[in-house]
């Protein structure tokens, strides 16, 4: 994670909580497809996808929203973060998952065996991650983590070079690392990973694209580890 950006979630932990908490953020204002509403539809379908066993919330954030809900619908649910204020601020919230939550930096190797997760969540993380190593360190270690068949949900801030934008939430500027998502399905497929396709019954696949409330474009989308067509 860039200095910058730690800097800010060090700063803001509190506050991130709150508005991850109250879905601030998380619903989106445009879509490419009516069923992409908010976080919340996006893990259902994740859920949905994935074999079953192990998650894994790659960048949690302060808080651990995702893996504190997943915790309550019964799920084995891991979090981690690089801001260690992050991660103790969720153990405090959330004392029941303290012990899986830990401090780890998705630039360098992750804390776990291969293969030892059914899904894996990385959203709005890799924006605050340099080019060369999200595509030399953090994709492959979501992959090494993951099982076959396993399922990796990944959303990012799209297009090339910076993007620079008030955040009323916070009341400062904010600057974030935009990444082109062929650049990231590429490297991914070169790692053994399958895109997810649109569902005809669910809708949700392929390469989505969405707007957060700020004003900033996102891609997302779901693949898996050793698909076979």
């Amino acid at each position: 994670m860039s200095d910058t950006s730690a800097e800010f979630y060090r700063r803001n932990a509190r506050r991130y909580a709150e508005v991850a908490r109250a879905y601030t953020q998380s619903v989106y204002v445009d879509s490419s497809h009516p069923a992409l509403t908010d976080d919340s539809a996006l893990l259902s379908r994740a859920l949905a996808l994935s074999p079953g066993g192990r998650c894994l919330d790659a960048g949690c954030g302060a808080g651990a929203r995702d893996v504190f809900a997943l915790w309550r619908m019964g799920c084995d649910a891991r979090g981690i973060d690089a801001v260690p204020e992050c991660i103790l601020l969720a153990r405090e919230m959330h004392p029941e998952i303290a012990e899986k939550l830990l401090v780890a930096d998705l630039s360098q190797r992750l804390p776990f065996e291969n293969d030892s997760f059914a899904l894996v969540l990385c959203n709005a993380v890799i924006q605050h991650i340099p080019h060369d190593e999200v595509m030399h360190a953090t994709l492959p270690e979501l992959v090494r983590v993951l099982r076959p068949s396993g399922i990796l949900q990944l959303m990012f801030k799209h297009g090339r070079g910076v993007l620079s934008l008030f955040d009323p939430d916070y009341g400062e500027d904010r600057s974030f690392l935009l990444h082109d998502e062929h650049d990231i399905l590429n490297a991914l497929r070169s790692l053994g990973m399958d895109l997810v396709e649109e569902d005809n019954m669910v809708g949700l696949g392929g390469i989505m694209f969405f707007t957060d409330p700020k004003g900033a474009g996102h891609c997302v989308f779901h693949m898996r580890k050793g698909y076979v067509r």
